[in-house]
């Protein structure tokens, strides 16, 4: 996979579905701290905080990481196998990777939306979560700064990759349910549950996209 054919992926736990849909939009955190939302939170409290208060996104340097709805360039993400483990001390959530859904959707459509709809988007060459991590608004070098390799290996001990592979797409407040295309699923349980809550999203088991 390269830009050409790239697709960016949001994990959420299916009890957030419902908020989703209601809303017609995936919100970030930002936006969600300020509503009286109850939702399953499936990240590390400290990380989202210091992305919520502490990390700027350069290209925008009046918004933190915490401000945008964040996705993967891959489904099977590091974060997805610290949930699987469900052992990691730093987050509460233990029910494991089997509810967790994958919202896809096409990278090309997601910027050419925000692009005329004047919303901003970037893009990170490692985790947004570090205060290192590079970002970008503009297309041109994505290739060069993006490493696709690495983005989709399934083994990511070496530490060059494990940070590379942890790219991320990052949308401004809210990414609208328009833009979703498919959730990807652990099991037909999980499928006959979403099937039944939305409309023109397909939605397939991903046993792939799982630990």
């Amino acid at each position: 996979m390269n830009i050409s054919n790239a697709k960016i992926y949001h994990i959420t736990h299916i009890n957030n579905l419902d908020n989703i849909i209601r809303n017609r939009a995936v919100y970030s955190d930002a936006r969600l701290s300020k509503m009286d939302i109850n939702t399953e939170v499936v990240g590390m409290e400290s990380i989202k905080y210091r992305r919520l208060h502490e990390i700027k996104v350069k290209c925008y340097p009046h918004t933190t990481v915490g401000q945008y709805v964040p996705f993967n360039f891959c489904p099977r993400s590091i974060m997805l196998y610290i949930l699987h483990k469900s052992n990691h001390e730093n987050i509460k959530y233990s029910g494991g990777q089997a509810p967790i859904l994958h919202l896809q959707a096409d990278f090309h459509n997601a910027v050419e939306w925000a692009e005329k709809n004047n919303v901003k988007w970037a893009y990170t060459d490692i985790n947004a979560s570090t205060f290192y991590a590079n970002f970008y608004n503009k297309l041109n070098n994505i290739n060069e700064n993006i490493n696709w390799q690495a983005v989709n290996s399934k083994h990511w001990q070496d530490k060059e990759i494990k940070e590379r592979k942890q790219a991320e797409f990052l949308f401004y407040d809210l990414f609208p349910l328009e833009l979703i295309e498919k959730i990807g699923v652990f099991s037909k349980e999980q499928k006959l549950l979403v099937s039944k809550k939305v409309n023109n999203i397909d939605v397939s088991i991903e046993t792939s996209w799982y630990y």
